[in-house]
């Protein structure tokens, strides 16, 4: 692809993935105890490792983009609003773990990520299609 908007999806996979060993490792420090964030199987406690783990999951979807686009004969519309709602997708997963796991009512913020990523996988599978 020659437009290198998608150096912004692996400069974000690698950004994610550091981040989600240094939370790995404030958890890490609290996880042995048997209250934290309301017991082991506590809806808040769940949507922290949910959030965790999507840092990893969504650093690799990025970094797959990213290689993905190397594979595009030319940089389109379509390849450059997918890159934006990848990186959109990446970063509100987290967010909105975090605040739903004490603002339950926010549910409806998980459309955010979930249509951003949906459409961003869209538009890349109609991309590789089409090439």
């Amino acid at each position: 692809m020659k437009s290198d908007i998608a150096q912004l999806n692996l400069i974000l996979a690698w950004l994610w993935i550091v981040i989600g060993f240094a939370l790995g490792l404030y958890f890490g420090l609290n996880f042995h105890k048997d209250e934290w964030l309301g017991g082991y199987a506590s809806f808040q406690r769940r949507l922290y490792r949910l959030g965790h783990i999507s840092f990893f999951g969504l650093a690799v979807v990025n970094f797959l983009f990213y290689l993905t686009t190397r594979h595009l004969t030319h940089a389109s519309f379509a390849a450059t609003v997918a890159s934006c709602e990848f990186a959109l997708g990446a970063v509100s997963m987290p967010v909105c773990c975090f605040i739903m796991a004490h603002r339950p009512r926010f549910r409806a913020l998980f459309l955010i990520p979930v249509v951003s990523l949906i459409a961003a996988g869209t538009l890349t599978l109609w991309e590789i299609i089409k090439s």
